[in-house]
Order: C-alpha cells, then sequence, then structure tokens
C-alpha cells in the first residue's frame, strides 16, 4: 500500500472560529486522505476569533493532525479601550464613515497602518522558525497558506525563501489588495504601495496559485505568470434531505449583513408589496441570521418592515442548513461595486444544496451570477432592477400561496466538497512532479 504523502497547511481558521471562512480547509483536509494525501494543520493556538462555534469541533476530521503555536493579536490589546468596537472591526461591521466615532476612525487607521498586511503579521516570524524545523524533520515537500488573513502567505514566502525546494501552493479564498475592506482602513498610499508589494512578492513566488473565483484568477494573471487554479468552495451536506417549509412565506438570509451590502432596493420593494398586498403581508417573514449592521437595520426601520423581521443573531452551521432548507426564498446579497464582481460568498454553494429558490442581488457581471444561471438555481438582479426583483418575489409568492413550490433541480454536483477536493489533489500532484 502506497503511504500518503504529507502536506502542511497553515491556516489561522479553524473550528471553534465560525462563519464561511472555516469551511474551505475543513472539508478539504476530511477528503484529501481519499486521494492519498496526509494533510497536516498548522494553526495559532489562542486566536480571536470573531465568531466562535463551537459545535463545528465535531466535524474535524478523526485522525487528522493539528499542530498549535501561540500567537500575539493586537485585538486583545484594543479591547481594552472597547471590546465592543474592537469586535465589530475585526468581524467586518465597520461603520460607513459618517457615521464612524473618533475612536473608531483611530483604531481603523491603527489597523490599516500598523498591521500590514494584517492584525496577524506578528504570527508571521515566530511560524516561519517553527516550521522550518518541524518541515525538515517530518520530510514535508508542500506546503499551503490559506488567506485572509493573507499574512499567512507571508508566512509561505518565508517558508520559501528559507527552502527553495519547497512546493508551495498560495490559497486566495478572497483577494487581496482589491477586497472590499481595504478602503475603510484608512491606510496611507505609503501603506497602500506595501501591500501591492507583498501581494507581487507571493504571487510571483508561490509555486502555485489558487483562487475561488474566475475574476480573481484574471486580476492576478495581470501581476503574475504563475499557474493560477480556479478552485471554487462547495456544499459538504445531504443535499436531498427534504424539510418542510415555514408557515410563513419566508425570505432568508444567512450571513452577515454589512454596511455596505444594504440592499435598500429590496427593502423597498418588500414595503410596497406588504403595503399593497393583504395576503403578503399577512404571510411574510424575513429571517436574518448572522451579524447585521446599525445601518442595515436602520434602513429596514425605515421601510417600516420591522414587524416582518426575525433576527436570529448567529446561528451554529447544522442551524444554518436547516433554516436554509426550510426557507420559500433564499437572500444572497453582495456589495454593489465592481471589485466585488470577483466575491463568490461561500454559502451560495449550500444555497445551492439547499435546492431552495436563490434570489442574488449584485453587481452587474458578478461571477455569482454565472454560477446561478448556470445552475438554473434561480434569479440574479443588479441593484437597479426594482420591478425584476418584485416581480421575482411575487411569482414566488404565487407558488407558495398554490403550494406549487418546487425543489431546484439543476447539476449542482462539480461544487461537491468531495469532488473539488479531488481536483485539488490533483493540483498538489502537479507541484510535486515539477
Amino acid at each position: 500500500m502506497t503511504k500518503p504523502k504529507k502536506v502542511l497547511i497553515v491556516s489561522y481558521y479553524w473550528p471553534p472560529a465560525g462563519g464561511p471562512g472555516v469551511q474551505r480547509w475543513l472539508k478539504f483536509t476530511k477528503y484529501l486522505p481519499d486521494f492519498g494525501i496526509a494533510p497536516i494543520v498548522y494553526i495559532p493556538e489562542n486566536p480571536s476569533y470573531p465568531i466562535v462555534d463551537k459545535a463545528i469541533v465535531q466535524e474535524v476530521p478523526s485522525g487528522v493532525t493539528v499542530i498549535k503555536q501561540p500567537i500575539k493579536e493586537p485585538y486583545r490589546f484594543a479591547s481594552m479601550l472597547s471590546r465592543k468596537q474592537t469586535k465589530s472591526i475585526s468581524s467586518g461591521l465597520v461603520p460607513t464613515q459618517k457615521k464612524q466615532s473618533l475612536l473608531q476612525k483611530t483604531l481603523l487607521y491603527v489597523r490599516g497602518n500598523y498591521f500590514v498586511p494584517d492584525a496577524r503579521v506578528g504570527w508571521v516570524k515566530p511560524s516561519i522558525s517553527f516550521l522550518e524545523t518541524l518541515i525538515e524533520k517530518k520530510e514535508i515537500t508542500t506546503v499551503i497558506t490559506t488567506g485572509p488573513p493573507h499574512s499567512m502567505h507571508l508566512i509561505g514566502l518565508g517558508l520559501k525563501a528559507k527552502l527553495p525546494k519547497l512546493q508551495w501552493i498560495a490559497d486566495f479564498r478572497d483577494p487581496w489588495t482589491t477586497i472590499g475592506y481595504h478602503d475603510k482602513l484608512k491606510m496611507t498610499a505609503k501603506t497602500q504601495k506595501r501591500h501591492k508589494e507583498l501581494e507581487k512578492s507571493v504571487l510571483e513566488s508561490a509555486t502555485q496559485v489558487l483562487v475561488t473565483s474566475p475574476r480573481t484568477k484574471k486580476e492576478f494573471q495581470a501581476i503574475t505568470n504563475r499557474p493560477i487554479q480556479v478552485i471554487t468552495n462547495g456544499y459538504d451536506i445531504e443535499e436531498n434531505r427534504k424539510i418542510s417549509t415555514n408557515d410563513k412565506f419566508t425570505l432568508s438570509h444567512i450571513g452577515s449583513l454589512l454596511s455596505d451590502r444594504n440592499p435598500k432596493v429590496l427593502w423597498k420593494v418588500l414595503s410596497e408589496v406588504v403595503r399593497s398586498n393583504k395576503a403578503f403581508s399577512e404571510a411574510f417573514l424575513l429571517k436574518l441570521a448572522g451579524r447585521v449592521s446599525e445601518e442595515v437595520l436602520s434602513s429596514i426601520s425605515e421601510y417600516d418592515l420591522e414587524p416582518y423581521v426575525q433576527l436570529e443573531g448567529y446561528v451554529a452551521h447544522k442551524e444554518a442548513i436547516t433554516m436554509q432548507r426550510s426557507s420559500n426564498l433564499l437572500l444572497l446579497v453582495e456589495i454593489d461595486a465592481p471589485q466585488t464582481q470577483s466575491i463568490i460568498p461561500g454559502k451560495l454553494f449550500e444555497y445551492l444544496a439547499s435546492r431552495r429558490p436563490i434570489l442574488a442581488i449584485g453587481p452587474q457581471g458578478s461571477d455569482i451570477e454565472a454560477i446561478v444561471n448556470h445552475t438554473e438555481s434561480g434569479d440574479y438582479c443588479t441593484y437597479n432592477q426594482e420591478s425584476e426583483i418584485k416581480r421575482i418575489i411575487l411569482a414566488h409568492f404565487e407558488k407558495y400561496s398554490n403550494h406549487t413550490e418546487e425543489l431546484q433541480k439543476g447539476d449542482i454536483n462539480k461544487y461537491h466538497r468531495k469532488v473539488l477536493t479531488e481536483t485539488l489533489s490533483n493540483s498538489i500532484l502537479h507541484t510535486w512532479e515539477s
């Protein structure tokens, strides 16, 4: 029997971290052994996770080797000034410029200019020193770093400099310098330049680059000639297990709704339908699971939708799956900006597996639109398609009223985590052969 080949995975997010960032490599490590690869996971011992889901610890594959080392993070010190503000910033719930307090502006400036590329940069040097010894001791030939936080890639960059024969795969779950929150961090021109330099160094030094969307691949191809492969996120749930829908006509959003991800056009449409359609107003329920910014809640209130809203707060992953499957329509919202065309939220794939119809709202030309259309899983609208959004909602409400709703039947098998892991294993094999 062939002995499994070892791969070291450097990640900040790992159970009990909640949210979408943990899912990608949690599932890859589950299936890699099926393809003759033994993952060794390197994570911080004492991280400051903005979201914790203790139940997800049960999903860690049995037998996987997990190595931990201490990390010093500025969020612990910043929380002495304001625990609430620090937690909001670390989880992405940043108020708009006009609504930021002096303390918030100060924390954002310090975070943006004194911690480059991010607040976990202090873990880079000690990790390089520790892992250099570990790699040689365990005869590891391939390292995979996954970001954000993109400081994980600096660990790979340092290891590659010390061990030139090391095969290094840099996995970008999100873009780097074009990611949506960068413009909120009050970076100076010097800091912005530094980010671009680090990004270029990583892209040109890695043996191979992985990205989660076609547009990110196109963006990086303008920077490097290193091989870039798209491996999207996916789903790993029993897709055909049917759960009855709620008694109410339920529109659900699972995940954070940040200040910039505030679909006012949708709130306007829902407000108009509620006022003009009595049957709809009596049946309608808007479920929001996850962190919701004050700006979003304020907009909902302005459109008099509060009586129809059920705030769930953060829910465990298993509960989120049940919520998706019991909804009549699943809402997916992306920021209306060119730089978010390449963002494909991880929840999209679990939405697909729920087989419930999707209403996605985002920028024109988004990679999300291509997936929704290809899988025939719902509808994609831009922010200026008010009448189309209304038509879609009323069409689904009619099916709900007539009891004619059906599960979506498009082909989504290519997004199963095991299928995606097979593609990843082939990429790893390619680095060994090169």
